[in-house]
């Protein structure tokens, strides 16, 4: 009986963007800048569309998911200096480091899917 997660197809970059987003998502409360409104709204708005691209990925994976995903990992790294919060160091910290793993992750995921001899649904 098929599981509605299929686990053994679902590649572990999924799991580790799920955990990014999260992390992008709480680094405001746990890196004290919650009350920098634009900064904490960046991190809140990317860490949920990461977290959902990624779950959905899990769930039934499509290669535009993906292309998305690395879209917004970009986006959460160039966020500081377009929306103007570099003042704010730990802000910046976190939306570098939680970028630029989402990127790295998503973008071996779609080279991993690209050059397997047994690709994932498209």
């Amino acid at each position: 009986m098929a599981s509605f997660i299929d686990i053994n197809k679902s590649h572990s970059q999924d799991y580790a963007n799920l955990v990014l987003g999260a992390l992008l998502f709480v680094a405001p409360w746990a890196l004290g800048y919650a009350g920098e409104e634009m900064a904490a709204r960046m991190a809140w708005i990317s860490g949920i569309i990461i977290f959902v691209l990624a779950l959905a990925a899990i769930v039934r994976f499509a290669e535009w998911e993906e292309w998305l995903n690395l879209l917004v990992g970009l986006a959460v790294i160039v966020s500081p200096f377009v929306f103007g919060f570099t003042h704010v160091t730990h802000a910046v910290a976190a939306h570098y480091v939680l970028g630029a793993l989402v990127v790295l992750s998503t973008g071996w995921e779609l080279w991993t899917v690209r050059h397997t001899s047994s690709p994932r649904m498209m």
